[in-house]
């Protein structure tokens, strides 16, 4: 965006905080009740009891008077003034758990909001849904001096951001920010322009929202979850207001469903890739009940870039297509052509995780090496920045076959050429009875290159390296047994780390090294025992 237009919407945000606030019309209360859909966490509640605020992993002490002293790493603090986890504290149901949601909101409104990234779009956005969506919980009891803090603030925050539409950012942040007008024009009905303009901007959020199979453009798991949970609870919110919704929300729920089942193991969480971790299995279900559609997974995403395999009780997720440009690119790790391997409901194969909240760990994660695939000289497949991605695979190509229940896939991309001239080639087997699944991965370069091929194990499987040294026997907690062995490379087995949950779990990696000297191909093979 050009100075003149940055200038133009900080103009416009200033204007709308500003002014006669009879004329903005404080009401006493919503006028309209909204309720949050989504479940809490009454561990996570209770934690915040004690005065530590927990998210996806992380932790920091939060007290009403606290707020000025958050620190960490963007993705905290825009979640910590969120307020979603409010929902958490609705969880345990308690009287004590109402006061401490009205103590720390009523110290934000006091001086907590000064951190900058409190008036992120965004941020915004989900702050306005969850003191909207929990208000009956923590603010209908207050006395009147609250409420009416409170409700002046949401006016306030509701004007600035309606008049920041369409968000600055091209990612799901636009569609947050969107909902919390949504939220605010149903609650505070009176405000007619808050509605007029949320739905003016809702089918351009749509469009630049999905690829055309259906993918949020993120490329991520955990960023599809959401971004459909934000439609979901959009129509919602139309049909409580008796708002006809647009013909373009109903379309692009359908569309998202069988992609967001496509991203789901077996267990019922989804799949590592690009800052996704498991999420519950439970909120997925409730988000893809509450969408009314029962269309089944993709198999192939060819927009999006990733491949479903399934046979028997195999499932292989693959990441086959190029990162998103810049710009929405938040969330991208460095591992193009990764997979994920699941043999019933036991994660056998997985990438390590993410970690957004904790700095100490999401460099590490987003590293081509913390991936299931190939990495040339330790250097990653894409440069990591904070921001998101610089040097990146530009050419990722993926052709698949399928023949009587069996799949073969044929990958390749380009994320080395710049630097060593490196083509990375993968082909995929797995046979229709899901039990024998094969691999060939090759580096193609002007100079040979030293190489490594690494599978991360899930913390639940049990692994041991046999004596001749070229085999793995990998156990899963269901019993069953299987065998990765292979061919052209040295084998050994390394430690890892696995953060697909909130929890750091120790695990083990099996790893495959080729040196510049040694053939540039190396197969190998996944087989059930017995």
């Amino acid at each position: 965006m050009s100075g003149l237009g940055r200038w133009t919407r900080l103009a416009r945000r200033a204007f709308a905080r500003i002014g006669d606030l009879r004329v903005a019309h404080v009401p006493d209360a919503p006028t309209r009740v909204v309720r949050d859909p989504w479940p809490g966490e009454a561990g996570r509640g209770a934690r915040l009891l004690k005065g530590e605020l927990e998210l996806a992993g992380a932790w920091r002490p939060l007290h009403p008077n606290s707020w000025l002293e958050i620190g960490g790493p963007d993705a905290f603090r825009a979640g910590a003034h969120g307020f979603s986890w409010i929902r958490d504290l609705r969880a345990l149901g308690t009287d004590t758990a109402r006061l401490r949601a009205r103590q720390l909101v009523a110290g934000w409104i006091d001086g907590g909001y000064r951190d900058p990234i409190a008036d992120r779009v965004d941020v915004i956005g989900t702050r306005l849904t969850a003191w909207l969506g929990h208000y009956d919980f923590f603010a209908a009891t207050a006395d009147d001096e609250f409420r009416q803090k409170l409700m002046t603030r949401i006016v306030l925050d509701t004007r600035a951001l309606s008049a920041l539409l369409p968000a600055e950012f091209i990612d799901a942040r636009g569609l947050r920010a969107l909902k919390g007008v949504f939220v605010a024009a149903v609650a505070l009905p009176d405000h007619d322009a808050f509605l007029t303009r949320a739905m003016r901007f809702l089918p351009q959020e749509i469009e630049r929202q999905l690829l055309d199979d259906g993918c949020q453009v993120e490329r991520s798991p955990a960023a599809h979850l959401a971004a459909l949970a934000d439609l979901v609870e959009i129509r919602a919110l139309l049909q409580t207001g008796g708002v006809k919704e647009p013909a373009t929300l109903p379309l692009a729920i359908e569309r998202m469903v069988p992609v967001l089942r496509a991203f789901r193991h077996p267990d019922g969480g989804l799949a590592l890739f690009n800052g996704s971790k498991e999420s519950s299995a439970v909120l997925i279900d409730l988000v893809l009940t509450q969408t009314g559609c029962r269309t089944r997974a993709l198999s192939s995403m060819a927009e999006g870039g990733f491949q479903r395999l399934q046979a028997g009780r195999s499932v292989m997720l693959v990441d086959s297509g190029a990162p998103p440009e810049a710009g929405l690119d938040r969330f991208s790790h460095a591992g193009t052509l990764s997979f994920e391997l699941s043999v019933g409901r036991d994660r056998m194969i997985v990438n390590c995780g993410a970690a957004p909240t904790a700095a100490e760990w999401s460099s590490a994660l987003r590293a081509t090496a913390a991936h299931s695939t190939l990495v040339i000289a330790n250097v990653n497949s894409a440069e990591l920045r904070d921001e998101g991605l610089g040097r990146r695979p530009t050419r990722v190509e993926a052709e698949r076959h399928e023949a009587n229940g069996a799949h073969l896939l044929e990958t390749s991309h380009n994320g080395w050429n710049r630097l060593f001239g490196a083509i990375h080639r993968r082909r995929l087997y797995m046979s229709e009875s899901g039990e024998d699944i094969r691999g060939e991965d090759s580096v193609e370069a002007e100079t040979p290159q030293p190489f490594t091929i690494r599978f991360h194990l899930h913390p639940n499987v049990k692994a041991s390296l046999q004596n001749d040294g070229a085999t793995v026997l990998l156990r899963l907690p269901s019993g069953g047994g299987w065998r990765l062995r292979s061919e052209g490379a040295v084998l050994s087995m390394e430690e890892s780390i696995y953060l697909g949950g909130n929890d750091a779990r120790r695990t083990e990696q099996v790893v495959l090294t080729a040196f510049a000297d040694s053939p540039q191909l190396i197969k190998w093979a996944i087989s059930k025992v017995g």
